[in-house]
């Protein structure tokens, strides 16, 4: 049976989760995958031993702080779509590659937790998703604990993001009298029963909330206190409208408790229904822009993330692929718009977090891995005819910059390999100085250091240092080629390259670089730089 590249797009909902830390966004990960019938067992994010370690956190360090500190993908199949899961880290310090995760994702899941409501990392995620138009559903989690009022949250909701919050259930109670949730829209109620997240029997089947079953669950207050509140709600609130949520005007709101196992379900049936499929993606062509769309023959798609060592035995290094149109076959030649080289994509991988298995064929919307060594790099655009741009993900300027060196000097031509490594996944930005032979290193916060101390420890078997750098703010230059190279052979003693041998100032402080611009109007210090 021969699949059609616009049938198989069809099918695929591509979704990113975000939220602040410890909402229970790896929880849900995991949930979401048992419900889909991808695994057989949740495991806790703070198991002890590697038996019941969570699919998403495979990272040494993921497992040790219970934390997500890398984006990584999943792919299942349930109920005849195929669901693309791309897990983000929830830690601030690592919002560029949440950024630049959710540039491969169609839609977004929203985890809130009820008791706090929206925190400053879920606003900032958001604004990310609003800049790239990407509806979102909101789960409100943990509803089993002691929450807030539901119509705060959604007050919360509205104020707060200016989406209109359309809640799908409503909660009867929370904490130790959260009973369930009622379905708005066909007056069943689904009971939650209390047990423990390694219980395997499931929560009670949904039944009549009119019936005469319900007072096994709610006694008369509890079912007329949920009544009330489904009609306030239904009347006060605006309708919930596909096409609204589609255009980001609206949010479809799901209430349960991920570690419970309780509404997950349902919020996987709601990005079945509801999510959007891949649709027509902006590219350049020979110096045009125009759209591919997912239905069209030729294949292609945009790398938007890179991984070295998920395997390290085999010193591996994976590129992460958003395929946007066509059929991908297993063998296919992609070129790369940058560098015109094709490649053969012998071993082309489909996700399951850190497990895989080899993809004979892909469509739009799904994410593929490429092994390669050093070849591809995060911004690349693939596609057969190679004449294909899509727009290049943003580098952000670092908050902080860092010195490092290795404590053994005859290992730092093993430095240098792996810094750029590093650097070229995103872990961290690398600039080298003009003058001088240090390697700067600059990161949005503490945690990225962490990350790749241990990263450079275990995966390189480097001890490095890292000390502080007599820079505060690196900017990228950009102008007429003949201001920049008048400004940079004025200031070599502040300037560096990056990873693409790109002009960098390196400021001693914000003050400097504003001093600076001003006596050169005609060069631009920029905050960001495309990768492409």
């Amino acid at each position: 049976m021969s699949k059609s590249p616009a049938a198989e797009a069809a099918r695929r909902r591509t979704f990113a989760i975000i939220s602040h830390p410890d909402a229970g966004k790896t929880t849900l990960t995991e949930n979401l995958l048992l419900a889909g019938g991808a695994i057989r067992a949740a495991g806790a994010v703070r198991a002890r031993g590697q038996i019941r370690r969570t699919q998403s956190d495979w990272m040494k360090i993921e497992r040790e702080r219970g934390i997500s500190v890398s984006a990584s993908v999943m792919t299942f199949d349930h109920d005849g779509l195929m669901f693309n899961l791309l897990d983000t880290p929830g830690h601030e310090d690592f919002s560029e590659d949440t950024y630049r995760t959710l540039t491969a994702a169609d839609a977004a899941i929203m985890v809130l937790d009820a008791a706090k409501g929206i925190e400053p990392q879920t606003l900032k995620l958001f604004e990310v998703c609003r800049l790239r138009d990407i509806p979102i559903i909101t789960f409100i989690n943990k509803m089993d604990r002691e929450a807030q009022d539901p119509f705060e949250l959604l007050d919360e909701v509205s104020s707060k993001l200016a989406l209109d919050p359309a809640p799908l259930y409503w909660p009867a109670g929370s904490g130790g009298r959260f009973k369930g949730m009622l379905d708005l829209r066909n007056d069943k109620f689904i009971p939650y029963a209390k047990k423990s997240s390694t219980d395997e029997e499931g929560h009670p089947d949904p039944i009549a909330f009119k019936g005469n079953a319900v007072v096994q669950y709610l006694d008369p207050e509890e079912k007329a206190e949920l009544e009330d509140n489904a009609m306030l709600v239904t009347e006060a609130g605006k309708p919930f409208d596909v096409q609204s949520f589609l255009e980001g005007h609206m949010t479809p709101v799901f209430f349960g408790s991920a570690l419970r196992h309780f509404g997950v379900s349902e919020l996987l049936g709601g990005i079945g229904a509801y999510a959007p499929a891949p649709h027509p993606a902006k590219v350049n062509k020979a110096g045009v822009d125009t759209h591919v769309a997912p239905g069209d023959n030729e294949v292609s798609g945009f790398v938007f993330k890179v991984q070295a060592n998920m395997d390290p035995n085999h010193r591996d290094r994976i590129a992460f692929l958003r395929l946007t149109s066509g059929r991908f076959t297993r063998g296919m030649k992609l070129k790369a718009q940058n560098t015109g080289k094709a490649m053969s994509v012998n071993a082309p991988i489909m996700f399951f977090a850190s497990d895989r298995e080899l993809a004979e064929d892909a469509f739009a919307g799904d994410v593929i891995g490429i092994p390669n060594h050093g070849v591809l790099r995060v911004g690349d655009s693939l596609s057969e005819t190679g004449a294909l741009r899509f727009a290049g993900l943003p580098n952000f300027a670092p908050e902080i910059l860092r010195r490092v060196r290795v404590k053994d000097p005859l290992k730092a031509k093993h430095l240098k390999k792996a810094l750029e490594g590093l650097a070229e996944e995103g872990v961290t930005q690398l600039f080298r100085p003009m003058i001088g032979s240090d390697f700067i290193v600059g990161a949005v916060g503490q945690l990225q250091f962490e990350v790749m101390a241990d990263r450079l420890a275990n995966e390189y078997q480097l001890e490095c240092i890292f000390e502080a750098s007599p820079y505060a703010e690196a900017r990228w230059l950009s102008g007429d080629r003949a201001d920049v190279e008048d400004f940079v052979g004025k200031h070599k003693s502040a300037m560096g390259q990056d990873i693409d041998e790109q002009p960098v100032f390196l400021g001693k402080s914000a003050w400097e670089i504003g001093y600076v611009a001003e006596r050169y109007p005609k060069v631009r210090f920029e905050r960001t730089k495309e990768r492409a």
